[in-house]
């Protein structure tokens, strides 16, 4: 009977499943949307559906993982117009931009916007609903710009951050299958954002 394989060489095996299938879903993804089919992919992957699931228990997790250097990037990005406020950019502006570069990757990016509007449980996990990651990285990366804005009286005071990144993920749904997603989506936004001031 042969010897079982060594933790760490299962290690190593299940970091290079991991990494495959993620690169397989990115493109998956890219091609066919949040409902790229978690057969295909592992098929593509090489390995069973099992070993997806294992890696990826629910199509959340899969579309967060697919959707996590995107997410990161924008955070990234929250944090460094932040920085221009506090030495005096308008407030009102790096919101609006920041918000703006959401938008544009939103309706560039298929999954992002599903993998943040996906919320609560799923039904196969529904004895254990987590929070969606994605979207609450992004609200508080943005939460400080909104303070900033907020404070300067740019923006509504009752106007939330979840409120923004539910309005951004309406948006690209509704413009996902637009001849021209981007620029509907951003003519879109720029409409909303007239009803982000408060009235004079």
């Amino acid at each position: 009977m042969p010897a079982a394989p060594s933790p760490a060489r299962q290690r190593a095996d299940a970091r290079r499943n991991h990494a495959r299938i993620l690169a397989v879903a990115e493109r998956e993804v890219a091609a066919h949307g949040a409902g790229a089919s978690l057969e295909r992919i592992a098929r593509v992957a090489g390995v069973g559906s099992a070993t997806v699931r294992r890696h990826f228990p629910t199509r959340r997790a899969l579309l967060e993982a697919v959707s996590r250097t995107r997410i990161d990037a924008l955070c990234a990005r929250a944090r460094e117009l932040t920085d221009e406020t506090a030495n005096g950019r308008n407030a009102r502006d790096a919101l609006l931009e920041w918000l703006g570069e959401v938008v544009a990757y939103c309706a560039a990016a298929r999954g992002l916007a599903p993998a943040l509007a996906l919320d609560g449980a799923e039904p196969e996990t529904a004895r254990a609903p987590h929070e969606n990651a994605c979207s609450s990285a992004l609200e508080e990366a943005g939460a400080p710009l909104l303070r900033r804005a907020t404070r300067a009286g740019a923006v509504a005071a009752d106007v939330t951050m979840p409120d923004l990144i539910t309005l951004i993920v309406g948006i690209a749904l509704a413009t996902e299958h637009h001849a021209d997603p981007a620029a509907r989506a951003h003519r879109l936004f720029g409409l909303a954002v007239a009803g982000l001031s408060p009235e004079r």
